[in-house]
C-alpha cells in the first residue's frame, strides 16, 4: 500500500492489486489450468479465492469419459473438503476466509479415458494443473466494497484529496482576511497557488512485500512473504531468512 503525508498527519493510500494473466477466466469467474503454466492468483484476506477448475478450457469443451480429480495442497497432502477446502464432484476448488497460511501451490491433476476408434482399446489420460495463490491485503474486487467500507483505493484517495484542497483553501481564505481585514496591522500573509504538496510514502503491512521480479503481473502489489523471507515492519522488501517454512512471516527465529 502507499501512504500520503499530509502535513505531520499520515492518511493511507490503498493501492488497487493486479489479477492473474496466466490464467483463462470465464465470464463466472471460474478459474481454468494451463498445462505447463502455473497459473498466479492473488487473494484479499479473509475473503474466498475464486473457485479453480481442474481443467483447461480446450479440455471443458470436449467430453470427458469417467473424469477424476486429485487436489494437492501447499503441504503435498491430498485435499479433502473441510470448513476451509470447499470441492465439489466436477472438481472444482475453493479456499474459504483465506490467511496467509493457506498461501502457496495448489496441483490438481485430471484423469480421465480415452477409446481408440479402430480398436476400442481405452486409454487413462493424466494432467496436471498448477495454481499459485497469493495472499494479499487489497485484491480483485475491492471497488465492490466501496458501498460497504471506506477501506478502498477510491473513497480513501478521494478523502485525502479533499483534505488537501480543504487545507490550501483555508491558507487561500486566511491570506484574504490578513490582507483585506486587519489595515495592515498584523504582517501580511501569502499564498502561491498549487504549492501545497502531498508526498507518496511507499510501505507494506508487516509479513508483506513487494517483488517485481516474482510477482511481475502484479508488481505494486503487497503480497505475503513466502518461506524463506520475512518482514518484521512496514518496509515493502521482504528480507532473506533461510530457517523460514511458512507465508507471511513477521520476524528471523
Amino acid at each position: 500500500m502507499r501512504a500520503w503525508v499530509l502535513l505531520s498527519a499520515v492518511l493511507w493510500y490503498l493501492t488497487g492489486v493486479g489479477w492473474q494473466r496466466n490464467s483463462e477466466r470465464t465470464e463466472k469467474g471460474f478459474i481454468y489450468g494451463k498445462p505447463g503454466h502455473p497459473v498466479k492468483l492473488y487473494v484479499k484476506l479473509h475473503h474466498n479465492s475464486p473457485i479453480l477448475v481442474c481443467m483447461d478450457l480446450k479440455c471443458a469443451e470436449k467430453e470427458t469419459v469417467d473424469p477424476t480429480y486429485l487436489w494437492v495442497g501447499p503441504n503435498e497432502k491430498p485435499l479433502t473438503g473441510n470448513n476451509k477446502i470447499n470441492i465439489t464432484k466436477t472438481g472444482k476448488l475453493m479456499v474459504k476466509d483465506f490467511l496467509e497460511p493457506l498461501s502457496g501451490l495448489y496441483t490438481c491433476t485430471l484423469s480421465y479415458k480415452t477409446v481408440q476408434a479402430e480398436t476400442q482399446e481405452e486409454k487413462v489420460v493424466k494432467q496436471r494443473y498448477d495454481f499459485m495463490i497469493f495472499v494479499n491485503p487489497f485484491a480483485p474486487g475491492w471497488k465492490g466494497k466501496c458501498n460497504e467500507s471506506v477501506d478502498c483505493q477510491d473513497n480513501t484517495n478521494h478523502n485525502i484529496l479533499q483534505a488537501r484542497n480543504r487545507i490550501e483553501e483555508f491558507f487561500r481564505s486566511q491570506a484574504y482576511i490578513f490582507n483585506h481585514n486587519f489595515n495592515n496591522t498584523l504582517p501580511a500573509m501569502h499564498f502561491v497557488d498549487h504549492s501545497f504538496q502531498i508526498v507518496r510514502i511507499d510501505s507494506c503491512h508487516p509479513g508483506f512485500g513487494k517483488n517485481e521480479g516474482l510477482h511481475s503481473n502484479c508488481a505494486t502489489c503487497c503480497v505475503v512473504c513466502g518461506p524463506g523471507t520475512f518482514s518484521p515492519d512496514v518496509d515493502v522488501t521482504c528480507q532473506t531468512c533461510v530457517s523460514i517454512q511458512i507465508y507471511g512471516a513477521k520476524s528471523c527465529p
